[in-house]
């Protein structure tokens, strides 16, 4: 598997936290921690911007996705608000998480939890061509539910 180092900075709070890992061999995702001072509680319906300690220096042509953990979506209906969230290459500045909790109770975030997941994709820009108009398929202009479902 093809690696690429990314440099990273943990600001004061953070640095007594793990820095992110895979949890196994195949993962896509590297787990992200809460770096509070104190608890937050999430309440049922609210949004809540969430702090990393984390800062992040990404190759140029590469991209970071901010996406929900899965088990605090099942087990709690913590979700993230703009997902995936992206982090360009150029940002440096600490990650923060915009969750929400979908769930039926209040919900505590407590420092050194784990509350997002981090993907490095590699992306391309595009070069965008006016036409007069686009090539025919064969499913065209069809979409938002065309298929039945």
């Amino acid at each position: 598997m093809h690696k690429i180092k990314v440099y990273v900075e943990q600001t004061d709070n953070g640095k007594i936290l793990p820095l992110p890992k895979y949890m196994s061999e195949d993962a896509a995702g590297m787990d992200l921690y809460a770096c509070l001072e104190d608890d937050v509680i999430l309440e049922k319906g609210k949004i809540k911007l969430i702090p990393t300690g984390l800062k992040i220096a990404l190759p140029s042509g590469y991209e970071a996705q901010i996406r929900p953990r899965s088990g605090l979506a099942l087990k709690h209906g913590i979700s993230l608000v703009n997902t995936p969230g992206t982090i360009d290459a150029d940002y440096r500045g600490e990650i923060k998480v915009i969750m929400i909790n979908f769930g039926e109770e209040d919900f505590t975030i407590k420092h050194g939890e784990r509350i997002a997941q981090m993907v490095i994709n590699k992306i391309e820009q595009v070069e965008l061509e006016v036409v007069d108009g686009l090539e025919n398929t064969e499913r065209g202009s069809g979409g938002f539910g065309h298929t039945g479902k």
